[in-house]
Parts: structure tokens; sequence; C-alpha cells
């Protein structure tokens, strides 16, 4: 074998080396309710297609328009409880008067299959995952105004206003939080394109990491 031979195979060797160091990796997106956390979701979809999306199960009754299985996992309290006894359940929360959280077993077979893996999650279920998993990257999407917020909430018509008050009420103590994270994006109104492509050029950077971290489960 001649000297520019060698080179060529011990450098592919060693670039060969470099793919295998990717791992899996966890994405959290989260921030208060009513920031626009659904709507990014659905538009890093159409690029996002190699990537698992993590379906919340819930308690609640499902609102027009969504589907068991595809926008959430409705299922009853008993259930719900069943499987939180079972610690089927990454994280679970009551949320006014109904039980949310991430099951467990679909976002592990992403990971066994080489997929990365977004959970959407609120502030309290970020700091619950990162927990499990340090390693996670958690990003925090935030409104450009307390007063954006406020309208966002209001127009989804879905609290009454006691339980709107509420919303916003916690809404400003998650915000407080935003410190937790490893990045910051804003959604500022009419802005959600740019929130997008903010938060895939996170994802790109976080897989291009020289050190890969492993994901134990």
């Amino acid at each position: 074998m001649t000297s520019f031979e060698s080179i060529l195979r011990q450098g592919d060797d060693f670039i060969a080396s470099l793919r295998g160091r990717r791992r899996p990796r966890v994405f959290i997106i989260s921030g208060p309710s009513g920031v626009g956390k659904d709507a990014v979701i659905e538009r890093l979809k159409e690029s996002e297609v190699d990537t698992h999306f993590a379906i919340t199960a819930t308690t609640r009754e499902p609102r027009k328009g969504e589907e068991h299985g595809l926008h959430y996992f409705f299922i009853s309290h008993e259930t719900f409880t069943e499987w939180i006894a079972l610690e089927k359940m990454l994280e679970h929360a009551w949320v006014y008067t109904n039980l949310y959280g991430v099951p467990r077993e679909p976002v592990e077979q992403a990971l066994r299959r080489g997929q990365d893996v977004i959970i959407k999650v609120d502030v309290q279920g970020a700091a619950a995952i990162k927990a499990i998993w340090p390693s996670a990257t958690a990003i925090f999407l935030t409104p450009e105004s307390m007063e954006t917020l406020y309208a966002r909430l209001s127009a989804r018509k879905t609290d009454d206003p006691e339980a709107l008050a509420r919303r916003f009420a916690e809404a400003g103590s998650e915000l407080e939080r935003a410190a937790e994270f490893d990045y910051i994006v804003f959604n500022e109104t009419n802005g959600i394109l740019r929130a997008v492509d903010e938060i895939r050029s996170i994802l790109l950077a976080e897989r291009a990491r020289t050190i890969q971290p492993t994901i134990d489960f």
C-alpha cells in the first residue's frame, strides 16, 4: 500500500468514526400557555420529517378538530393514574382540572431507532424531563410582551374569565424561569417563521457538537 493509499484509508476511517459519534438527542420546547408552542411544532414537522414528535396524553375532552393519537392521547383518568403507577410517564402534572403527561414508551422506542425526539411540555414538565435527561436541550419560547400573550390567550376562547386570569398569572411566573433553559426564542406576532428558523438552527448546531451526549433509558 502506497503512502497516498494509506492516508486515504486512515482519513476515511476517521471520517467514518466521526459519523459514528452521532447520537439521538432529546429536545424540549416549552414556554408559557398561549405563547404558540403548538403552532411552532406544526411548522417544525414540515422540515423535521425524520424526528419523532412526542404526543402528550391528557384526561381532558378533545376540542374541535383534535384527533386521538395525532394531537393528543385522550385517555380516562383511571388509565392515566394507572400509567403513573406503572411509571409509564416521563412527566405528568395537573393543569387546572385535567392531567397532562408525556408517555415514556413512544419516546424510548424512537431513541432506540436512533431518532431525535422533540417534546413539547410546560415549564414544570421541562424541569422534570431535564431531571431525567440532563443532556436534553431545552428551548424556551417567549412572547414579545405580556399584552400580546394575553391577547393570544383571550383569542383562543377556551377558558372562562376566571380560568383565563389563572393562566395569565401562571404565565408570568413561568416567564421568570426562562434562565433554567439552554436557549430562548421569541415568538413574535407575525414572526413565527423567524422563531421556527431559530429553533432549526439550534437543532442543527446541537447535532453538530463534537461530543454527543448519550441518552440513557
